[in-house]
């Protein structure tokens, strides 16, 4: 197979919260060279992004940002190597131990193992044979036909986790604790799920690249193997226990003027409360802009159907707390959030309102989705080093 080649010769700098890399040009065999940098800190930048025609494998994104001044680089800050990028993989699967940097939140990561989900994308025209006519007003009720789509599992290093806290949710993975609080939950820090284009694989010869509590105790480094960091079999385990809880298997995708919308629900688990079962579902919501206008989540706005019948509104000020900015220099935020049913399954769907610079209103609508139940279990303890209460 011939090797992806560029039109033209690179020397440029990478940056994505925190991190610095020097794009070189090609070498003769016409392999990418990215060397990374960590930087240490916190100050804004403004980042674009270049896309990067490659014969062979289509469009490569890049993010891409001058080289600091001497005026705003941050006094007493050194750049050092964290390691050089690999081709992104348009076929196939990473596999355990692949390090990347995160195409959309800048953070660098490791791959511990994939998940296969079902992508239900609205955005998608199904094929005229397929589809059938709609009365006005019945775009929620359309039918959507899934693909099957990669995630990961990952860790995230604990360095970037400050750079990117503002617009990632880094306890995101939430998991019920025990039978004895009906709502207690305890978070693992810096455990994220990643969609396969997200992924921008680099290699390093560290033999720790990623600071993680977790790190060491689920990988270990062996030079003979590609990529050199395979699973413990405390990892292995703890997958296995813990499968129920971390299953990543429905996801819900759809633009409205430029803002997608992606959700992932997940079930958690049954525990009884007054003598009745309870339910509980996380679901992790991304928000991204597509275009170039700067808009601001302001209201959202909640429809929650139970197979018992009940139909629960739920409306309130931005999300989690906040309301946060999309722009073309920070164009996605996401959050997780927990839901609470007395029946075994239900459905959730509504809308996000946004407001333009010129003052002006519109709603984004987030895809319908369903809440299934699994045979319940209380999650597994095991669970190597200390975890944060949410309780």
């Amino acid at each position: 197979m011939r090797r992806p080649t560029f039109q033209k010769k690179m020397a440029s700098c990478v940056i994505r919260r925190g991190l610095l890399a020097t794009v070189h040009k090609y070498n003769k065999n016409h392999t990418l060279r990215v060397t990374l940098f960590s930087l240490d800190t916190s100050s804004r930048h403004e980042v674009n992004r270049r896309r990067l025609q490659c014969s062979t494998h289509g469009l490569f994104n890049v993010l891409q940002k001058r080289f600091m001044s001497s005026r705003n680089r941050p006094e007493g800050k050194v750049l050092e190597t964290v390691g050089v990028f690999e081709a992104p993989k348009q076929h196939g699967k990473y596999e355990t131990g692949q390090l990347f940097l995160h195409s959309v939140f800048g953070y660098r990561g490791i791959v511990l193992f994939p998940w296969h989900a079902r992508l239900y994308d609205r955005d998608i025209t199904p094929p005229t044979s397929d589809s059938k006519p709609e009365p006005p007003g019945a775009h929620g009720s359309k039918e959507v036909k899934g693909k099957t789509h990669t995630y990961y599992q990952v860790l995230i290093d604990t360095r970037d986790c400050p750079h990117i806290s503002q617009r990632s949710q880094t306890e995101a993975v939430t998991f019920l604790a025990n039978h004895d609080d009906s709502r207690a939950l305890y978070a693992i820090p810096g455990l994220d799920y990643v969609s396969h284009e997200d992924i921008l694989p680099y290699n390093s010869t560290d033999h720790v690249p990623i600071q993680h509590e977790l790190f060491e105790r689920f990988l270990m480094f062996d030079p003979s193997k590609v990529p050199p960091f395979i699973p413990r079999d405390t990892l292995r385990a703890w997958q296995e226990k813990n499968h129920p809880w971390l299953e990543l298997s429905d996801v819900h995708r759809e633009t409205t003027e430029n803002i997608r919308v992606t959700v992932i629900p997940f079930y958690m688990g049954m525990r009884e409360a007054q003598n009745s079962h309870v339910y509980w579902w996380r679901y992790c919501i991304r928000l991204e802009n597509l275009g170039n206008e700067v808009v601001q989540l302001r209201e959202r706005h909640w429809r929650i159907f139970s197979l018992s019948g009940t139909l629960e509104t739920v409306r309130g000020r931005g999300v989690v707390g906040r309301e946060p900015v999309l722009s073309k220099e920070q164009p996605a935020f996401q959050y997780s959030s927990h839901v609470s049913l007395q029946a075994p399954s239900g459905h959730m769907w509504g809308s996000y309102r946004l407001e333009r610079p010129n003052g002006t209103f519109f709603d984004v609508r987030i895809p319908p989705f369903s809440l299934e139940s699994k045979k319940d279990d209380t999650p597994n303890g095991f669970l190597p080093g200390p975890f944060t209460s949410l309780a």
